[in-house]
């Protein structure tokens, strides 16, 4: 169940699960109220400036992370072509035997060539055949 605010006095109880009909009537109590410019219809909670720059640090790691993460995967490939061509050469080999780029079989043996795990095994392949072998399938 969610708490729809119409006012800040007046919350709307409502779930879509067992009223799906009255979702249309909640929408026309808040365009109703929108329309008469008095109360708000949602205001986010205060903060302190301590609580709002932890909070503002803490997104900002939590974005950039998993930025920085893929880069020095993605740099072994872009600062060397011939690993980019030796992944594409298992493919193809790989292929010939009927064996998909994206099967685990495939990741499996790109990873071990690379000494990598599995996931980022599975982000280089895809990022390989793209740039270097769309003919790999």
């Amino acid at each position: 169940m969610a708490l729809l605010p119409l006012s800040l006095d007046r919350p709307i109880a409502f779930n879509a699960a067992r009223q799906p009909g009255s979702l249309i009537a909640v929408c026309q109590r808040l365009r109703r109220a929108s329309q008469l410019g008095g109360a708000a219809l949602w205001r986010p909670p205060a903060l302190g400036s301590g609580a709002a720059l932890l909070l503002g640090v803490g997104l900002l790691l939590a974005v950039q992370a998993p930025a920085l993460a893929g880069s020095a995967l993605l740099d072994r490939v872009k600062q060397n072509p011939k690993v980019a061509g030796a992944i594409c050469a298992e493919l193809r080999s790989l292929n010939a035997q009927g064996i998909a780029a994206t099967s685990p079989q495939a990741v499996n043996r790109i990873a071990a060539m690379q000494g990598l795990n599995a996931t980022d095994a599975e982000i280089l392949t895809t990022y390989v055949v793209g740039l270097h072998c769309p003919d790999v399938r």
